[in-house]
Formats: C-alpha cells, structure tokens, sequence
C-alpha cells in the first residue's frame, strides 16, 4: 500500500511540475519531460503493468492539469510504460546506461507521435524542421535530467520494494 501511495505521489509531483515550475528552467521552449522519465523509470524497474499504470496516472494528471484532450497524454504515456516494460526482465536496475538510452529512444517517439497527430494530420508537413528543433532538443534535456531523476526513481522501488527471505 505504501507503495502505491508514494507511486502515486510521485506522479503527481512530476505532473504539476511539468505543467507549472518546468516552464523557468526551458531552454529555447524547451522543457523536460519529468512525467515521461518517471514512466519509463518504473516500467524497467517493475514490469509492463506498472509502467502501464504510471503512465496512464502521469498522462491522465496531465491532461487535467494542462488542457486540451482528456486522454490523449494518458493513451500515450500508457502506451509508453507497456513498451517500456516490455525491457523488464532483461535489464539491471543499478546500470543507468539503459535507461537513460530507452528514456531517450521513448522520448523520441513520443515526439513523433505527437507530430504525427497534432501537426502532420493539419497538414503541417515540415518534420525535420520538427525534429531539429523541438524533438532532438528534447529529447537531449530530458536524459539530461533523467540521469538525476532515474536515481531518485531507483531508491524509491528499493525503498519501497517488498522483499520476501
């Protein structure tokens, strides 16, 4: 139970503050994604089904907090733990190399997909420009910040991981 409370304060820390206090620390519009490397960081640590719920909490907070469709950060970010996830069992919780490259890959694709359904389909059709500009960038900060984040997110699961002897 405790560790679903913290789980679930965590997500709504990552929430607000990517709707509210990321918005001092951009660089050129750009902001981190905290929601994003709080769902991959639990996805890899625990499973499909946890990285599954936290992203769909994350993105759901973040619809609310931030506007626009209800559901659509929840559907992506959702999608985004049960993939992350998928790297569960083969992956060691201590080494940071990998989650920082799969937060990176995610974050990448996330970028796409949001290009893909909020520009292209309005036939905004410049995609490198796109990419240069606001994915790559992104993408770049965001495993900037994961490298501290991630190891916040790892004492956490530790800390809060039921052991059986």
């Amino acid at each position: 139970m405790r560790r679903k409370i913290t789980i679930g304060i965590l997500c709504i820390l990552a929430s607000l503050l990517q709707t509210t206090l990321l918005s001092y620390i951009e660089v050129a519009s750009i902001r981190p994604n905290f929601p994003l490397i709080l769902t991959v960081s639990f996805a890899l640590m625990c499973g499909r089904l946890t990285g599954t719920t936290v992203g769909f909490i994350s993105g759901i907070l973040l619809d609310l907090f931030g506007g626009g469709v209800l559901g659509y950060y929840a559907l992506l970010y959702m999608l985004t733990g049960y993939a992350a996830g998928s790297a569960y069992r083969i992956f060691y919780d201590d080494d940071i190399k990998t989650p920082l490259l799969l937060i990176g890959l995610c974050d990448l694709a996330c970028g796409i997909v949001q290009y893909v359904t909020t520009f292209l389909f309005r036939g905004r059709i410049h995609f490198f420009f796109y990419l240069k500009r606001i994915i790559v960038p992104e993408m770049i900060y965001t495993v900037i910040f994961a490298v501290f984040l991630y190891q916040l997110n790892y004492y956490v699961n530790k800390k809060t991981r039921r052991t059986y002897y």
